[in-house]
């Protein structure tokens, strides 16, 4: 996709955005040149001082498109607390303009490959939806979700990842996170049919979801796209891992009235419940009680040639057992390129395909979470959602990791993935994410993803992020990134380099575009004008050049031992050659005028 115009009228504006916001991501102009001459991935680069609301922006087009993926799930799955249409989100009020690529599989032989995408939103009022270029129309949210048109007018995933804490990015995600989680509990409950993958498309691929990110790129990528990781970090190659299935857990008796049939719900015993479901069982215990348990893995394990998740996983495994004690699967792995090929034969010969398996079974972690827990986070506005959830023991744990090995240049044995540095999981985690969904028509927000990296990953980073979205024409990735490191911005052209500034007195921001080529400009250039810092030096040497500075104004030094002293105590920078300049340039001046 491609983002063209975003406008906040909702009265309360959104954050620190102020009804009437209007930002344009791209001119009629540089729009056609930029379809005309496409030049592979180019990210929209987000930068400014701390607190200048660069993520605000991130944040309004995620709210955005959790109102729309809510409202095409409805028509699916969706729990009750959701289902309500007096719900308004906000922004309650919105114009929203964006380029969707139109699968092949939608468009006539001379039609366009691209349609023009208007949302439209006021207070009160349901959402609607404009499409050009593909057979005109104009229709509420409601009827334009009919048929297959959500597959078209929609991005196929909005994906999410922030370094840092913020709360306001991640909660939409986080709601939509425990939404599939009760897809696949509504399925268990009512003995439905799952798909298999999460229905809502909107994912934050947090750190939860770095072993799965790495583990399916090193299982599917060939050498050349994993080149970033061996440069980088220094991979070489897989060498073993184990995943861990907790099968059941127990339940209490009241929570069974969720798995009684609908229409005898009232008349049913606990025994008729267990009976007609085949997830539930009933066990006596040594003091002669009644427990009850639930197979939370039933629809997603199956016989030998079942498709299902579980059973292809047991089919790559170099081994697997069950612990009947904990009622625990065990699936190890020795990889070699049997493994590999066994992964591509049971997942579609796809890196996500297998990493949308485990991200269900991942879900499944939330199953200790309550329904009027649920409901609450369901309603919330909250930035303390996520400390409200309960952390689990790890052997509480419906779906875990252990024992990630994988050869490393420069190390003698085999690493675990818990070895790594900060920077050498971020960087492994942004690239990953961006190498799984590479070929899909995608909106990734990223909030801050290389921070705990060095100077020189920060100078490569979008080298690295154009070698993982190859831009060769078939999809169309569309990319946010919020950044303090002026590397990013030296990197990208002036108009994909979006500057806030946020006002003192008002808190509102604004945004504008260098009016300089940012493309391969110098470090300082970009630090000053985009960060405001005009020094190349740290602010306490800084303060110490301003002390000799002020002796030398002073004039009662001797300019040849201040020169000295100031070698002495300052390493070479721009600052330090110009008072030294400075103080020649007075010397010079003070012999002619005494030959004069």
């Amino acid at each position: 996709m491609k983002l063209l115009r975003l406008k906040i009228t909702d009265p309360a504006g959104f954050r620190s955005l102020p009804c009437g916001f209007e930002h344009h991501f791209r001119t009629e102009w540089t729009l056609q040149d930029e379809l005309a001459n496409p030049d592979g991935f180019a990210p929209f680069v987000c930068a400014g001082p701390n607190g200048s609301g660069k993520s605000n922006l991130l944040e309004a087009l995620a709210a955005i498109f959790f109102q729309l993926e809510v409202l095409r799930v409805r028509r699916s799955f969706l729990p009750e607390v959701l289902q309500s249409e007096e719900l308004d989100f906000s922004p309650v009020a919105f114009e929203l303009d964006y380029l969707i690529r139109v699968p092949p599989e939608y468009r006539s032989p001379d039609s366009p490959i691209w349609a023009s995408v208007s949302v439209r939103k006021n207070s009160g009022e349901s959402m609607r939806f404009s499409w050009e270029n593909q057979g005109d129309f104009d229709t509420d949210v409601y009827e334009a979700f009919k048929g297959s048109h959500a597959d078209i007018l929609l991005p196929q995933y909005v994906l999410g990842y922030s370094s840092g804490e913020n709360e306001i990015l991640s909660l939409p995600f986080f709601k939509l996170r425990f939404v599939q989680f009760d897809e696949y509990w509504n399925a268990l409950t009512r003995q439905l049919s799952y798909p298999g993958h999460p229905e809502t498309r909107l994912a934050y691929l947090d750190n939860g979801f770095s072993q799965a990110i790495l583990l399916c790129n090193l299982l599917f990528q060939d050498q050349e796209t994993l080149q970033p990781f061996r440069e980088d970090v220094g991979i070489e190659a897989l060498k073993e891992f184990r995943i861990i299935l907790r099968r059941s857990i127990p339940l209490e008796p009241e929570q069974l009235a969720a798995f009684a049939s609908e229409d005898q719900s009232q008349h049913q015993s606990l025994d008729d419940i267990v009976k007609i479901n085949p997830a539930l069982r009933a066990e006596t215990d040594e003091q002669g009680a009644t427990r009850y348990r639930l197979n939370l893995m039933l629809l997603l394990e199956g016989d030998e040639k079942s498709s299902l998740m579980v059973s292809a996983l047991k089919r790559c495994a170099t081994l697997s057992y069950v612990d009947d004690a904990t009622d625990t699967l065990i699936l190890d792995y020795w990889v070699n390129d049997a493994t590999k090929e066994a992964f591509r034969e049971n997942f579609e010969g796809s890196s996500l395909a297998l990493f949308q398996a485990l991200q269900v079974l991942l879900t499944l972690n939330l199953y200790s979470v309550s329904t009027s827990l649920k409901a609450d986070l369901y309603r919330s506005s909250s930035h303390y959602v996520s400390e409200t959830v309960p952390t689990l023991a790890s052997d509480q744990r419906i779906m875990r990791f252990k024992f990630v090995r994988f050869s490393k240049q420069g190390v003698a044995q085999p690493m675990m993935l818990k070895e790594l540095s900060d920077g050498e999981h971020q960087l492994l985690h942004s690239l990953g994410l961006c190498l799984l969904f590479r070929n899909t028509n995608s909106l990734f927000l990223l909030d801050e993803p290389e921070t705990h990296f060095n100077p020189d990953w920060r100078a490569n980073f979008i080298s690295r992020l154009r070698q993982c979205m190859p831009g060769d024409g078939n999809f169309a990735q569309e990319m946010l990134i919020t950044t303090h490191t002026p590397f990013l911005i030296s990197d990208s052209k002036p108009d994909k380099v979006l500057v806030f500034k946020k006002d003192k007195a008002s808190g509102k921001v604004s945004i504008s575009q260098p009016d300089y080529n940012t493309l391969g400009a110098s470090i300082n250039k970009i630090t000053m004008n985009t960060f405001g810092k005009r020094e190349t030096i740290g602010g306490h040497a800084q303060a110490l050049l301003d002390t000799l500075r002020a002796r030398f104004e002073q004039g009662s030094e001797d300019n040849e031992a201040l020169i000295t002293e100031i070698h002495q105590q300052l390493g070479d920078s721009v600052e330090k050659v110009l008072l030294i300049k400075a103080i020649l340039d007075s010397d010079q001046q003070g012999d002619g005028e005494a030959q004069g």
